[in-house]
């Protein structure tokens, strides 16, 4: 009988995976049209170095009884909105409101060319904010987004309920040990993607094995890098590879005034730009989460860190319980 069920369960975890590869089209364009995200998607009209920008996000209202609580969520450089979905539905079904806004760059916003900054990103989700009436939000950052959730309660502590920092990089300054490339050649190497080179990359966040349930969300990247409108990605990802590399926030987490908690994945080993080091002794020397987790912690006034054992770089899809019910308690506190 348990054999049976184990079949009937895999069975059906391959019939899921199968028609998410049937429902992601061969091609997408820069901004994801025909790729359905799991809530509705709605636009901010921007102006950015005088050029007009829409930036795409998803604006979810509680599912139970509203606690007058909202959570935003902000997704990582390889990564969009969508891919909270497991957590949004967690957090509406609490009572929360949840706010998950593809930054300028990625996802279904728009991808110009301009010089792209934490601090912009974080003014432009000041902005969204401000423009759904929100005025103090936990702000949740994973991967990219825990840079970019830092530079905000840096910036907008009174709009900061919370910060939480699920496998942030940043927290340790990459120009010290990853050589220093142009933008160019960033842009050259990422003109040179596919399928295969970025599934390759995102094994690296499952050091205990590729789940096939991981492909929802790597089959959209695959499908732009089949569109003509690829070289307009390629550039936005190399610009803002540079925005990661130039500016780090790994000094200021002493700054940081607000209650935050530090989700780490301990067999989280990225480093942004780790196949530029050459040297052994470097790599092997970045990179480290479990003590880059315990020493940013202990920079952060009012920190809570809780290390997920065995987990890689996405505890909210890797370990979805874990990371749930670290998140709860927090929310609670």
């Amino acid at each position: 009988m348990i054999r049976f069920f184990l079949t009937l369960l895999c069975s059906l975890l391959v019939l899921a995976s199968l028609a998410q590869t049937a429902a992601t089209p061969a091609a997408l364009n820069a901004t994801l049209d025909g790729y359905a995200y799991p809530f509705p998607v709605r636009y901010l009209p921007l102006k950015l170095e005088g050029k007009a920008v829409r930036m795409a996000y998803m604006d979810v209202a509680a599912t139970a009884q509203a606690n007058g609580r909202t959570v935003v969520l902000l997704h990582g450089k390889n990564f969009f909105g969508a891919y909270w979905r497991e957590t949004i539905k967690a957090l509406t079904a609490a009572g929360f409101r949840v706010v998950v806004p593809d930054q300028v760059g990625f996802g279904k916003s728009d991808k110009p060319d301009l010089h792209y900054s934490f601090h912009q990103l974080a003014q432009n989700t000041r902005r969204l904010l401000d423009t759904l009436g929100v005025r103090r939000a936990v702000v949740v950052g994973h991967s990219m987004g825990g840079m970019l959730a830092t530079r905000f309660a840096l910036l907008y502590p009174e709009a900061t309920e919370k910060l939480v920092l699920e496998n942030p990089i940043g927290l340790e300054d990459y120009r010290v040990g990853v050589p220093y490339q142009t933008i160019a050649q960033a842009e050259a190497t990422e003109l040179k993607s596919i399928e295969a080179s970025i599934r390759k990359y995102h094994a690296t966040y499952y050091p205990h094995g590729y789940p096939q349930a991981h492909d929802e969300w790597l089959l959209p990247l695959a499908a732009q890098t089949r569109h003509p409108d690829f070289p307009q990605v390629a550039r936005a990802n190399a610009l803002t590879f540079d925005m990661i590399y130039q500016q780090p926030v790994s000094y200021e987490f002493s700054w940081v005034q607000v209650p935050t908690l530090l989700i780490i994945g301990q067999d989280d080993r990225t480093v942004v730009g780790k196949g530029l080091i050459k040297d052994p002794k470097t790599l092997a020397a970045m990179g480290q989460y479990p003590e880059l987790g315990r020493r940013t912690a202990s920079r952060i006034k009012r920190a809570k860190l809780v290390p997920l054992p065995g987990v890689g770089h996405i505890p909210h899809l890797e370990a979805l319980a874990k990371f749930q019910a670290a998140l709860r308690a927090f929310l609670r506190e």
